[in-house]
């Protein structure tokens, strides 16, 4: 089992973020704008459970997710399934149309402009993504995947990554969760 090991912080200044980020020789990747539409189970309270199921739009391509419960208590690190779907507006909107048949309906939409990039550190390639969250601000997020057994040294990794950003207070409550409050 895979599990989505990711440290998530506000930054106050995140064209110094980038400078630092270039010192430490990171290899910038795209930069795209995603839309995440949310849905909430029929008979299970995802707030109460700390899950999430979501339809991802980023250019033509589109992905439904399922997020498990937070595992940590300082990060979002969580069970994560992606699925890809048929691309385009349309195929999305009728996989939007077939969850709300069987009971599933929308709570908000989250949109994003993510910069990427991919820096090597400890010996691993994390994927390191900035993004200005529409309603919300703007937040780095430091990711690995990894199976049960590497999750600790996977942890350990992004803290002593943060650490070297100067990032502190990670923030565990992810970006629905910020939207919602602000609404």
């Amino acid at each position: 089992m895979k599990f989505e090991v990711e440290r998530k912080y506000r930054l106050a200044d995140p064209e110094a973020f980038l400078i630092r980020l270039a010192v430490l020789g990171a290899a910038p990747g795209e930069s795209k704008l995603q839309e995440d539409c949310y849905f909430a189970h029929p008979v299970r309270d995802f707030a109460v459970t700390d899950e999430a199921l979501r339809l991802r739009r980023e250019g033509e391509a589109n992905r439904i997710t399922y997020k498990g419960p937070k595992l940590e208590a300082d990060s979002k690190t969580r069970r994560e399934l992606e699925l890809p779907l048929a691309g385009g507006a349309a195929a999305l909107a009728d996989f939007g149309q077939l969850l709300e048949a069987l009971g599933f309906r929308p709570v908000a939409t989250v949109r994003k402009h993510r910069r990427t990039a991919r820096l090597g550190w400890e010996g691993r390639d994390v994927e390191i993504s900035l993004d200005e969250v529409d309603g919300v601000g703007t937040f780095v997020e430091l990711e690995l995947t990894a199976d049960e057994a590497d999750r600790p040294s996977a942890e350990q990794c992004l803290r002593t990554l943060a650490a070297k950003f100067q990032l502190a207070e990670s923030e565990r409550r992810s970006y629905l969760e910020l939207l919602l409050e602000k609404t």
